[in-house]
């Protein structure tokens, strides 16, 4: 015969698990983007990567990712110069996914509010495969201390 508390713990690991579950399935019905991943030690992806980069975005991020001067201070429009994309950034602190959605749709759908950029939204330009490869191209030059922070940014963002 089971007691009181064995069923009493039996219902409470019950519930934690289908609320897992169910957080789980909510997460990732809701961000269909968190299992992007980058790929910066496949030469293959980045070197064409780095190719589209030069092409659509070296003009202002930089042809050593080194973005625009004083890229934090907003010019006389209320635009911010083009954030470096190298460990100097920002860029590294967002996880995959986000970096492809703000690459895809641009910074004011992904925070879902107006915000004065200069970036143009990719979505007709490049196809998601593009994307990756410029975003994996980037993260390739990063330093491996940096690459591994980012890495853990990733397994936070996907738990």
């Amino acid at each position: 015969m089971v007691s009181f508390r064995g069923k009493l713990l039996f219902a409470v690991l019950a519930t934690s698990a289908v609320l897992a579950l169910g957080f789980y399935f909510i997460k990732a019905s809701s961000d269909p983007y968190a299992t992007i991943g980058l790929m910066p030690n496949d030469e293959k992806i980045v070197t064409l990567g780095q190719k589209i980069y030069f092409e659509n975005c070296a003009s202002c991020h930089g042809v050593k990712l080194e973005g625009q001067p004083n890229w934090r201070k907003r010019d006389a429009g209320g635009y911010l110069p083009a954030p470096p994309h190298d460990e100097t950034g920002h860029t590294w602190h967002h996880s995959d996914g986000h970096l492809f959605m703000i690459t895809k749709f641009g910074l004011e759908k992904f925070l879902d509010a107006p915000y004065p950029n200069n970036m143009p939204v990719y979505a007709s330009l490049l196809s998601d495969e593009e994307i990756i490869a410029v975003l994996s191209y980037i993260k390739s030059q990063w330093p491996k201390t940096i690459q591994r922070q980012h890495d853990a940014i990733n397994t936070k963002a996907n738990m």
